[in-house]
């Protein structure tokens, strides 16, 4: 039987954020020109060969922002075959010019899963990249970037911060991200890009997770610009250039010191704080949780090449293999009642996550089911994501029951396992292709694909 490497985790090292805290800027200069982006410029085979190495994890094969490991970011990877970039020094509904895509490529978007790859990547292989990204869309080839020009900044003072104060509460910022900046008071708290994704309005006191660039100068473009494909609006128009350098201004003074900056009693105080919105929100806690301990990962069907499918989320029935101990289906996690958690009690919830009892009374086995992990969780982490899981949209998706094997098969496999030290794969099969990855379950060190495994 024929191997290869299979990544199936792969988009894990794509995950890291690398944190950047840019100065505030407040030099006049020109920050974009139609001229700097060639739309007559063709792909390469380099390029094409490190998007595939690098980006397609995410971004998927043909661009459309379907990667293996799209299903499981937040927010999800752009669909780059639309040419519509947030993140840009060109107008609203505009492409983004060379360096736009540059600047996203080598800094990396804060507090998502695209990293910087300045390491990584070198300058004549960032144009060949930077050509083919530009390929997978054909308005690159027909439309020209509109740049905006800056004018002249003034300094910042508490006089231009008291003006863009005003201008804040007149654009009714305060709606979305509060009238403290981070979502105090905010009377719209649910949002949706124009794909349908959930998405959260930007915190204004942690300038470190501004994804296009936190100096005065990239805020401003930010209201300059607007952030298409989300409900950011560009205020030209709205407001006066003036106003908009004031208000980029204010958002800068509304930065808090971070957390590596504090003090003891600092630390505690702002950590206490964030119990507070864990208390007083469990069902967007059970989302963070849920999200970030990787439930989304195992609990969701996949398609055939290990992506998973999004209508399905959380609605189980991915299979694996685990010899010596059968064959199991992850469960459904949606509130559905004949096939989900909707005829469990909460008690029963938190004796399947915290000490693997399933409602029958049977014990899971520590793997893939994580309980030895989970049970570190506090009581009040587990009810927040119970919380969560019965506030999403019930999914029908019957669950078969497990597959155990036949005793003389089980004792072999326990010899192979205990006595003879063998690493036997666990092998996970995606969609109806007749494939599967196989993980270690011993130590999940060894992951591979397997050809033609039923």
């Amino acid at each position: 039987m024929k191997t290869s490497p299979l990544q199936v985790f792969g988009w894990a090292s794509s995950i890291l954020v690398f944190v950047l805290f840019l100065g505030w800027g407040v030099e006049a200069k020109v920050v974009s020109r139609a001229s700097e982006s060639d739309p007559t410029a063709t792909s390469s085979p380099l390029g094409k060969k490190i998007y595939e190495e690098k980006c397609a994890a995410c971004h998927g094969l043909t661009g459309k922002g379907d990667g293996v490991a799209a299903v499981t970011l937040s927010p999800k990877p752009r669909d780059l075959t639309t040419g519509r970039y947030k993140f840009r020094s060109t107008e609203s509904g505009s492409i983004p010019t060379d360096d736009d895509i540059i600047r996203t490529i080598r800094e990396g978007l804060h507090g998502t899963s695209m990293p910087a790859w300045k390491s990584f990547i070198d300058r004549d292989s960032l144009k060949a990249l930077v050509a083919y990204v530009k390929s997978l869309s054909p308005r690159f080839s027909t439309e020209t970037p509109k740049g905006v020009m800056v004018g002249l900044v003034v300094p910042i003072s508490p006089a231009t911060i008291a003006a863009g104060k005003r201008v804040y509460e007149k654009l009714q910022c305060g709606v979305c991200h509060g009238s403290d900046g981070e979502g105090g008071g905010a009377t719209t708290t649910e949002f949706f890009d124009d794909w349908g994704q959930r998405i959260v309005a930007t915190n204004l006191t942690e300038p470190w997770t501004f994804r296009g660039g936190s100096n005065v100068r990239d805020i401003y473009l930010r209201f300059r610009t607007g952030i298409d494909g989300t409900p950011m609006p560009s205020y030209k128009g709205t407001a006066t250039n003036v106003e908009m350098w004031n208000l980029a201004q204010y958002v800068a003074s509304m930065a808090r010191k971070p957390v590596w900056s504090m003090n003891e009693q600092e630390v505690r105080a702002h950590y206490a704080k964030l119990e507070a919105q864990a208390i007083a929100d469990p069902i967007a806690r059970g989302r963070y949780l849920v999200s970030s301990l990787g439930c989304i990962d195992c609990h969701t069907p996949t398609k055939a090449g290990g992506a998973l499918t999004s209508d399905l989320l959380l609605a189980g029935g991915q299979r694996w293999d685990i010899p010596p101990f059968g064959t199991l289906y992850t469960a459904n996690l949606t509130p559905d009642v004949e096939s989900g958690i909707g005829s469990k009690s909460d008690d029963q919830l938190v004796q399947a996550i915290r000490r693997g009892v399933r409602s029958d009374g049977t014990r899971m086995l520590p793997f893939p089911m994580p309980w030895p992990a989970l049970a570190q969780l506090s009581e009040r982490d587990v009810k927040a994501i119970i919380a969560y899981l019965r506030s999403l949209p019930p999914v029908k998706n019957k669950i078969p029951d497990r597959e155990t094997p036949n005793i003389f098969s089980y004792l072999w496999g326990k010899f192979r396992l205990l006595i003879l030290k063998e690493q036997m794969p666990a092998y996970i099969h995606y969609g109806n292709a007749g494939s599967s990855g196989a993980i270690s379950a011993h130590l999940l060190s060894t992951i591979e694909r397997k050809e033609g495994v039923q």
